[in-house]
């Protein structure tokens, strides 16, 4: 590779860790085509980037972004899953797949710019995801809402009670 083909990659590199929301290093060894297809497709349906790293040329890249703090972690063989937008999605799609197999471990992962071990990754999977976060907090707004127009709607829903109750009374059997 050329110098001007590494600082074009460096530059690159750069501006992606600076707008890494979450970036997990994994450490991977004796994985085939086919695994790794299955990985990447992952990833993308998740809209995370995922890069095997050359390990001098991203630590190089690495510095003054979010990414730095794990930067020490890029030696053999690594690869880096990049979220921009939701934090918990690398971890969840990485925690999962990897589940049954022994050629892929996490090594560390930086969250907003903070660094967290392999356990902090594992337990950042088991969080709810943007869109779980959005149900849930649209969930929580509707519920007042729907108490409030039962609630309106209960003295009147009440009264049209008594007064069919009171008109059957009154009708002959």
């Amino acid at each position: 590779m050329i110098k001007s083909e590494k600082e074009e990659l460096i530059k690159e590199l750069n501006e992606k860790f600076s707008r890494a929301q979450t970036a997990i290093v994994a450490e991977f060894s004796k994985l085939n085509v086919e695994t790794v297809t299955k990985l990447r497709k992952k990833f993308r349906d998740g809209k995370v980037d995922y890069k095997v790293l050359k390990n001098t040329l991203a630590k190089r890249a690495a510095k003054g972004t979010p990414v730095e703090v794990i930067a020490e972690d890029f030696v053999g063989p690594v690869a880096i899953a990049i979220s921009y937008d939701d934090v918990v999605a690398p971890a969840k799609i990485l925690t999962d797949f990897i589940k049954d197999l022994e050629t892929i471990k996490v090594r560390s992962a930086s969250v907003q710019g903070r660094r967290v071990n392999a356990e902090g990754v594992k337990a950042l999977a088991k969080m709810p995801g943007l869109p779980e976060l959005r149900a849930q907090l649209l969930g929580m707004l509707n519920q007042p809402a729907g108490k409030l127009v039962r609630t309106i709607a209960a003295p009147g829903s009440q009264l049209a009670r008594v007064l069919q109750a009171n008109v059957d009374k009154q009708q002959p059997k």
